[in-house]
């Protein structure tokens, strides 16, 4: 008996340190999790149920009425609204064109790489630099876009300044921005389709058409619901563009909510509402990408 209490006590030693020599290499990220992502979301929280002053230092304690003001102001709504408008935009039409592209330059004819290489491309442009060659494009008088649709008889379009047009306008820079990223993934989503399934469906006298609604796209369904989820969260967290082309404008139709609460928060010093407009628009990303998980999964056929 004494052999096996030795024994025991052995073993849970030496567990004991490989628990903690685990801990031990989890320590740094640990740390960096704490001190970038816990740490500033219980600080957004106490932030969220204060008013700070002009210079942003905290002047008191209100609880739950920045979350009152927000929800019984309508620009908050408003500015929801415009982004749930440039979620719609963006996401649907870039998944689409993406998919048609990487379907055309799947094939394995020659210069098919070269294609694959313009279509990946806009991935390695940031998206300052993207903002700024668009801005060119938009420019009124000098700008390509409306050199172009000269020839067919139209007037000029005041892309960015117009309230019509302008968040089409970003939505349509949006779309090219994002192209590269969404497009890497969809092809590679079709490379891993096996060959013989289409050899199969050609046997079978499937045409192109069939053949890619009825078995290529439920094998890549698993990768496009993966393109949907990033693409719906990184929508609701545009910013970059829109400070760049209309910083909110014209007249609040661009102005979504990451923007508001830039404004808010880092214009205005109004930290409290922005904190709180932060963690209203976290909830609703939380929300809706659990009801995608829970509803939408349910179409993905995994093989």
């Amino acid at each position: 008996m004494p052999l096996i209490a030795q024994a025991g006590s052995a073993s849970g030693r030496r567990k004991w340190k490989e628990g903690l020599l685990g801990y031990l290499f989890l320590a740094p990220s640990l740390a960096v999790f704490i001190l970038f992502l816990f740490y500033p979301m219980l600080r957004s929280i106490y932030l969220s149920m204060t008013l700070t002053d002009p210079r942003g230092r905290i002047a008191a304690f209100v609880g739950l009425d920045n979350y009152v003001d927000l929800f019984s102001s309508g620009q908050f709504f408003t500015n929801l609204k415009v982004t749930l408008l440039f979620i719609l935009f963006t996401v649907p039409t870039t998944i689409i064109w993406c998919l048609l592209l990487a379907a055309l330059s799947h094939n394995k004819l020659r210069g098919m790489k070269a294609f694959q290489f313009i279509f990946s491309l806009p991935i390695v442009i940031s998206v300052s630099t993207g903002s700024i060659i668009w801005l060119l494009l938009f420019h009124p008088t000098a700008g390509m876009l409306n050199y172009f649709i000269g020839f067919v008889g139209l007037g000029p379009v005041s892309w960015l300044a117009d309230p019509s047009s302008a968040l089409l306008s970003i939505s349509m820079m949006t779309v090219w921005m994002n192209m590269g990223f969404v497009y890497i993934v969809l092809l590679s989503g079709l490379q891993g389709v096996p060959e013989e399934l289409y050899e199969s469906a050609k046997i079978d006298g499937s045409g192109p058409v069939r053949t890619f609604v009825q078995i290529v796209l439920p094998l890549l369904s698993p990768t496009i619901f993966f393109v949907l989820i990033v693409s719906v969260i990184g929508a609701f967290q545009a910013f970059g563009q829109i400070h760049i082309l209309t910083k909110g404008g014209p007249i609040n139709t661009t102005n979504v909510v990451v923007y508001s609460i830039y404004q808010d928060a880092f214009v205005n010093f109004r930290f409290g509402i922005g904190s709180a407009q932060a963690l209203v628009l976290f909830a609703i990303i939380l929300l809706l990408t659990v009801f995608q998980f829970k509803v939408l999964e349910k179409k993905v056929h995994y093989q």
